[in-house]
């Protein structure tokens, strides 16, 4: 039975925006987020996972026509009503996920040297 909403709007809009948001975060790392955002969006409460999916797809829309990096560049400077809501969800997921598994890593997603911790570079 298939899944709503569907994670290949969710991931490539995440995807974009940790790219925007932490340019310089490996690509293995950014995955990484990328697939936790998915899986806390999917286990949301069906209700809410109804209208961030609603939301979700309206955006992915959007994107196809003016492209996902310059909506995703526009959403950061201007918080719509609801699509702002999504923005900051997504966004809130993937920098907490961030900086709790890589606490080393630099304001722009670049890893700063320091000590990486245990296997997933979270506390040992």
């Amino acid at each position: 039975m298939p899944s709503f909403p569907p994670p290949g709007p969710i991931a490539a809009f995440s995807d974009c925006l940790v790219a925007h948001d932490l340019p310089d975060l490996p690509v293995e790392r950014r995955a990484e987020v990328v697939a936790f955002a998915g899986r806390r969006i999917a286990g949301l409460p069906t209700p809410m996972r109804v209208g961030v999916g609603a939301v979700s797809l309206a955006v992915d829309g959007a994107s196809r026509v003016v492209g996902r990096s310059r909506l995703t560049s526009f959403l950061a400077g201007h918080p719509l009503p609801l699509v702002g809501e999504y923005f900051r969800l997504v966004r809130s997921l993937a920098l907490a996920h961030v900086w709790d598994s890589w606490p080393d890593t630099s304001p722009t997603g670049g890893p700063t040297g320091g000590p990486t911790g245990g296997p997933t570079g979270g506390p040992a």
